[in-house]
């Protein structure tokens, strides 16, 4: 039986954790100890499913038994830096640089992302080269890839420009859980002096007009405090709070997909 790749951005490491609970017939899960892991692994830890920390340096050694091993499946989870999303271009050549390495250790990779700024649009083309050997998947709806993170949370493209479209009005922020989490670290607010980015922000959201954000229920609960997360987002910025429905169809279906297509069943 093979071993699949997860190649997640950091944002949705949530729902990484739910696919892997929602799949018993996972024998062994594997998380690339690269130091992008520790949230995860903690919340491996409180879903109660065991895994095993691998070394990025030993890949070959560390996975070698796995991938040959006829009687079992596993899925090995590799974190990625999230500041790279700041830069598109070098996203792209450590992804692509990630996925040559990792292909060797893998039955098949599935990226848990989307375009991302359009640098990942021909992605599953580029890596056409590597055939039944280990193919190459990443987040789409039945029409194509969907736009990020959020698109793939909102159920993919058509259900992503509706939302954008019932919120053009005004500027509207939409958080997932890991989001809001997240926030200040991916707009970058400076840890020694916050006051300074948050001004800046600020006079930012006044020029594009947001003034609102909505938080996207998730149905996952892994991440905590999101409530709190969002508030203080919003009263930061004097934001009114919005609440929509996400689902997890995008990821669930794109899993199953994969894994028929390396397992076989």
């Amino acid at each position: 039986m093979p071993l699949l790749t997860i190649l997640s951005c950091k944002i949705l490491q949530d729902e990484v954790v739910h696919i892997l609970e929602n799949d018993p017939s996972v024998d062994e899960i594997l998380v690339v100890a690269n130091g992008q892991e520790n949230d995860f692994t903690s919340k491996l830890q409180k879903a109660g499913l065991r895994y095993k920390l691998v070394s990025p340096d030993r890949l070959s050694e560390d996975t070698e038994s796995y991938k040959n091993d006829l009687n079992s499946y596993s899925v090995m989870v590799y974190m990625v830096e999230l500041a790279l999303h700041e830069f598109p271009k070098i996203l792209k050549t450590e992804v692509y640089k990630l996925l040559e390495g990792l292909s060797k250790y893998s039955s098949g990779i599935l990226l848990f992302y989307g375009l991302c700024g359009n640098v990942f649009d021909k992605i599953e083309t580029d890596f056409e080269h590597l055939g039944t050997s280990c193919p190459v998947r990443i987040l789409r709806d039945d029409a194509r890839i969907i736009d990020d993170c959020v698109g793939a949370t909102l159920g993919g493209c058509s259900e992503y420009l509706s939302t954008l479209k019932k919120f053009s009005d005004q500027g509207t922020f939409l958080f997932t859980p890991m989001f809001a989490h997240a926030w200040r670290e991916i707009m970058r607010v400076d840890p020694e002096k916050p006051e300074k980015t948050i001004k800046m922000l600020r006079k930012v959201n006044e020029i594009t007009g947001y003034k609102r954000v909505a938080k996207i229920r998730t149905g996952l609960s892994h991440t905590d405090n999101f409530d709190e997360k969002v508030a203080e987002f919003a009263e930061i910025f004097d934001f009114e709070v919005l609440e929509i429905e996400g689902c997890q169809n995008i990821f669930e279906n794109c899993y199953t997909s994969i894994k028929k297509e390396i397992v076989g069943c």
